[in-house]
């Protein structure tokens, strides 16, 4: 993790050097104009995908169309090792991808904060809106918008936000996200296997379905 951090320096002192030799008033336009970029990608990047992170079905591969087998031991067998395979296995990483993205964000947005807590709040939002996945899609993409949207909201108000040296410095917080990555890989996974155990168990009795009758 060296490589980023030497790669993160070796940026910042070129992007000073560089800076250094326009007028202040080409200066602050630049700092301003990334400021503004950065929360522009941002609020694409939760515009774009809080729909496919507060769905509760996120991804239809339906790979048990590829069960071919005849007995019936055999045909519920497969179908166990393909649900496995699509909602056990790839969906909590296509989790932990949008958990992973949101959180290299907030280390550019936010301040004082150290990487694990960043992690932890990211953590928490994630499993948040997952949960009421669950409960309500309705709800859950309300809460994937609110929650993101709100911080950004938290950390403009911070007058240090709008210090360009301080996002970039944030670049070597970088290599602590890495480090401390992992726990919460597992966390993501086994949360979701918990979510999919109770979700079968509430089909079974036909309770799915009842908290998203609408309100009248």
């Amino acid at each position: 993790m060296s490589v980023i951090y030497t790669l993160s320096t070796a940026f910042i002192d070129t992007y000073n050097s560089f800076i250094s030799t326009l007028p202040p008033l080409a200066q602050k336009f630049i700092n301003l104009f990334l400021i503004v970029l950065l929360i522009v990608i941002y609020s694409i990047f939760i515009w774009k995908f809080y729909r496919f992170i507060a769905t509760k079905d996120i991804i239809r591969l339906n790979l048990n169309r590829y069960n071919r087998a005849e007995h019936p031991l055999l045909a519920k067998l497969f179908a166990g090792i393909f649900y496995l395979l699509e909602y056990i296995l790839i969906l909590p990483f296509l989790i932990f991808f949008w958990f992973s993205i949101f959180t290299i964000f907030l280390i550019f947005l936010t301040e004082n904060l150290a990487i694990e807590n960043l992690l932890i709040i990211s953590a928490i939002i994630i499993a948040s809106i997952r949960m009421v996945s669950y409960y309500n899609e309705d709800l859950s993409k309300d809460l994937a918008k609110l929650l993101p949207f709100t911080l950004l909201a938290i950390s403009i108000i911070n007058p240090k936000f709008f210090d360009i040296n301080r996002i970039f410095n944030n670049l070597s917080e970088i290599t602590g996200f890495f480090n401390e990555i992992i726990i919460y890989l597992a966390f993501i996974i086994i949360l979701e296997m918990i979510l999919r155990f109770f979700d079968f168990i509430f089909s079974l009795f036909g309770l799915e379905d009842s908290p998203n009758i609408e309100e009248r």
